[in-house]
């Protein structure tokens, strides 16, 4: 665990449940954690059951990481409730995912009081941040690209979230999620939101800038060339070994 990335202010996570994906992203460094869910489960050819979710615990942690976000699921409050606990249970690092509907509200109120971290998750309308605020999980994660799918300004309505919580000097973080491109995350950074999670597409675009990968390529190459010349002005010459007084008489 690093203690100097914990504490830094901006904190981004990979939205992946697929453990190769863990394994090509992680050793970055960039990562604070993981973010998943029962979409990214199923997507990783995993059952949403609370035997394979501890073992996915287990195998997060084998990475430097700091947290692994999971996600409880059930129709009623005692179900988001009780799930949520035994996932909690598996690592003290686990933060608890619950969706902001009525039943989650309270089973992430009654998790908080018990010293459960948590997360709302599928934040879709300003009012919800205020909702966020006054309960106070440790993050409430919008949906940036799905509310502009919606045909409303995301980006707008992200940046009134953090405001709403900012004003208010609330606890929480905003956790932005469904972000698509590398340029969402340059808008976020600029309005001053600091904790994202992305997808291994947008991870990708953080390396893949056409300058950067032509430049590195010239680099490499001329590298190259300096270290044929250097091999060549270091190698042995033939008559090396022979003794200063000893004369050449080779042909």
């Amino acid at each position: 665990m690093s203690s100097l990335r914990s504490k830094k202010r901006s904190r981004l996570f990979l939205d992946a449940a697929d453990q190769a994906d863990w394994q090509r992203w992680l050793p970055t460094g960039l990562f604070y954690g993981i973010t998943t869910n029962p979409t990214l489960l199923a997507s990783a050819g995993l059952d949403c059951s609370l035997s394979e979710i501890e073992r996915l615990v287990r195998a997060a942690f084998t990475f430097d990481i700091e947290e692994l976000h999971v996600q409880a699921w059930g129709a009623t409050t005692q179900a988001l409730l009780e799930r949520g606990r035994i996932v909690a249970s598996f690592d003290s690092r686990v933060v608890v995912k619950v969706p902001i509907s009525f039943e989650g509200v309270a089973a992430v109120k009654a998790l908080r009081a018990e010293g459960v971290r948590t997360t709302f998750t599928a934040l879709y309308a300003v009012h919800q941040a205020l909702t966020a605020a006054l309960v106070e999980p440790e993050y409430a994660a919008p949906y940036l690209g799905r509310i502009s799918d919606g045909g409303r300004d995301g980006h707008a309505e992200v940046v009134a979230m953090n405001e709403i919580l900012r004003a208010l000097d609330a606890p929480t973080r905003l956790l932005v999620a469904s972000i698509r491109t590398a340029a969402d995350l340059t808008r976020l950074a600029q309005a001053g939101l600091d904790t994202y999670t992305i997808g291994v597409r947008v991870a990708r675009e953080l390396f893949s800038d056409p300058q950067t990968l032509a430049a590195t390529v010239a680099f490499e190459a001329a590298a190259s060339d300096g270290f044929t010349s250097d091999a060549v002005s270091s190698a042995p010459r033939a008559d090396s070994n022979l003794e200063p007084s000893q004369p050449d008489i080779r042909k």
